[in-house]
C-alpha cells in the first residue's frame, strides 16, 4: 500500500514527515510518496540520517505557508506540495494522504481536487480524544462553522464508521452536543438533528452536556464546526493545565519528588493517554479517499501514527462504507415517498 505525504507541511518539515515516513515503511509495511522540493528533502534526509528505502520523492517546487489563503492551493500555488499531493491522490497514485500543513488548504484541496463521496454534503474533521475508559471522537471540529441538521446526521454516520472500522469499537454510541440532556433542549438545529439521529438506526444515546464529553460517555460526539472547535480547544487547554499543575505539585519538595518517583509508571501512563502523537492526526471524513490532518507540530511518531491511521482507513474501505450508507439511506427515503 502506498501512502502520499506532504513532506513540506508542518512546523518541522521536511525532517519530521520524512522520519515518520521512514518509520512507517519499517514498521507498517507501506511504501510512501513524499511530495516536496527534492533538494530540501535530500538535504533533510542526509542531515538526519533518514533512510529513503521505500520512499519515492515527487518534486513540488512550491510551499503553501500556514498564513496564506486556503484557496491559493487552487489559484496561486498549484505547484505547492499539498496541491501536488492532492492531485496524485485523485489520480490514484496512492491510497491515502497525510499532511501536517494548513487545515483550511487541506479541506479546500480535498473537496475540490479529490472530491467528496457521492451524497455527502460536507466533509468534516473528526478528532479522536482520550477518555477515562476509551477514546472518543468529536465531529465536526472546525471545517463547517454553520450546519444543517441533515449534515449533522451525516457527521454522525461518518464518525461511527471511523470508530468501528479504524478503532475497532463495535456499535459505537452517538451523542449530540447540547446544553442539556433533555430532548427539548437546544436551538432549532439541535432539535431538528435530535429527531433525525433518533430515527437514523445509529446507536444514538441522546444529548450530551459539555461536562460529560471528556469522560468518553459517548463514542462519537456530534456538533457543528463552531461548537466543536471551541470544545476541542477547551479540552486541549484543560489537559495542558492539569498536566502542568501535576508536574508543579510533584516538584514542590523533596517528599513530593519521592512520591513522584514512586508514581512514575502511573504518571507516564497519564501522559501517554493525553499525547496527541498516539493518535497521529484527525481524519477528514467524507472525502473519496482517506485524508489525515496531522498536527502542525507533529514529530516522527505523530507522522508515523498518522500514516497508520491512513493505512487502516484504506484497508477497511472507510469511504466505501460511508458511501454505501448514504446510498442505502437515499433508497429508503425514496421507498418511503
Amino acid at each position: 500500500m502506498n501512502i502520499i505525504i506532504d513532506a513540506m507541511g508542518g512546523d518541522h518539515a521536511p525532517a519530521a514527515p520524512l522520519a515518520g515516513a521512514a518509520a512507517a515503511v519499517r514498521e507498517l509495511g507501506v511504501t510512501v510518496t513524499a511530495v516536496g522540493h527534492q533538494d530540501r528533502i535530500a538535504e533533510a534526509a542526509q542531515a538526519g540520517g533518514i533512510s529513503m528505502d521505500g520512499i519515492t520523492v515527487h518534486h513540488a517546487a512550491d510551499v503553501l505557508g500556514m498564513d496564506e489563503d486556503a484557496t491559493d492551493i487552487l489559484r496561486k500555488k498549484p505547484d505547492a506540495s499539498l496541491a501536488v499531493a492532492m492531485k496524485l491522490l485523485a489520480e490514484g497514485q496512492g491510497e491515502a494522504l497525510v499532511s501536517a500543513g494548513s487545515t483550511g488548504a487541506l479541506l479546500v484541496g480535498a473537496t475540490m481536487l479529490v472530491k467528496r463521496i457521492k451524497g455527502i454534503k460536507r466533509a468534516a474533521i473528526g478528532t479522536v480524544m482520550p477518555g477515562s475508559e476509551k477514546p472518543w471522537m468529536l465531529i465536526d471540529c472546525g471545517a463547517n462553522v454553520e450546519c444543517r441538521a441533515d449534515q449533522l446526521l451525516q457527521f454522525a454516520v461518518m464518525g461511527s464508521a471511523y470508530m468501528e472500522k479504524v478503532l475497532d469499537i463495535p456499535l459505537p454510541t452517538v451523542a449530540l452536543a447540547n446544553n442539556g440532556s433533555e430532548e427539548t433542549k437546544g436551538t432549532e438545529l439541535q432539535l431538528a438533528a435530535f429527531g433525525l439521529l433518533k430515527e437514523s438506526g445509529l446507536n444514538f444515546v441522546g444529548n450530551i452536556e459539555a461536562r460529560e464529553i471528556p469522560t468518553g460517555a459517548a463514542d462519537v460526539v456530534v456538533c457543528d464546526g463552531f461548537t466543536g472547535n471551541i470544545i476541542l480547544k477547551l479540552v486541549e487547554g484543560m489537559a495542558k493545565m492539569f498536566s502542568g499543575m501535576i508536574k508543579e505539585m510533584f516538584y514542590k519538595s523533596f517528599k513530593t519528588k519521592m512520591a513522584g518517583v514512586m508514581m512514575k509508571d502511573g504518571l507516564a501512563d497519564f501522559k501517554k493517554r493525553f499525547d496527541y502523537t498516539e493518535y497521529g492526526g484527525a481524519p477528514m471524513l467524507g472525502i473519496k479517499k482517506p485524508v489525515i490532518k496531522a498536527h502542525g507540530s507533529s514529530d516522527e511518531k505523530a507522522i508515523k501514527n498518522a500514516i497508520r491511521q491512513a493505512k487502516l482507513c484504506a484497508e477497511n474501505d472507510l469511504s466505501g462504507v460511508i458511501e454505501n450508507w448514504v446510498a442505502q439511506h437515499k433508497a429508503e427515503e425514496q421507498a418511503d415517498d
